[in-house]
């Protein structure tokens, strides 16, 4: 298999970061932090602020699970689902919905610029072995 070209694991490695203070620090550090208006956004949205910290937990683990190499395939995973659980809440609440989509893909592109094997596997070219002999 093909090692990713320094280019491209840089590459990969800072969108990945990017989207780490995103994810795991403005994103999160909102769900636990006190700020003005906060209780009327979450009863607006839905969510208890007990609820609303145990999804920053969350969300911190997935993006931690991200950066780590070993992980990051299930990071990946569990980001999507996460942030498909934020489209359904836009959604439902008849709000525009793309950012967390778009943050969804931005993951997948940074894991794929980091392990190409990803992007194979995504547009169908499988995974490269090589021929006996």
């Amino acid at each position: 298999m093909a090692a990713p070209s320094k280019a491209s694991r840089i590459s990969g490695w800072v969108l990945s970061a990017l989207l780490a203070v995103f994810l795991g620090g403005l994103s999160a550090s909102g769900k636990f932090t006190e700020w003005e208006g906060k209780a009327e956004m979450m009863d607006h949205i839905g969510y208890s602020i007990p609820t609303i910290e145990k999804i920053g937990v969350v969300e911190i683990l997935c993006t931690v699970l991200f950066l780590i190499p070993q992980t990051a395939f299930i990071g990946a995973i569990l980001l999507t689902a996460y942030l498909g659980g934020a489209t359904a809440a836009h959604v439902r609440l008849e709000e525009a919905f793309y950012f967390p989509i778009v943050m969804g893909v931005l993951v997948w592109v940074a894991l794929g610029l980091r392990r190409p094997e990803i992007f194979r596997m995504a547009f169908g070219g499988g995974a490269k072995t090589e021929s006996p002999g």
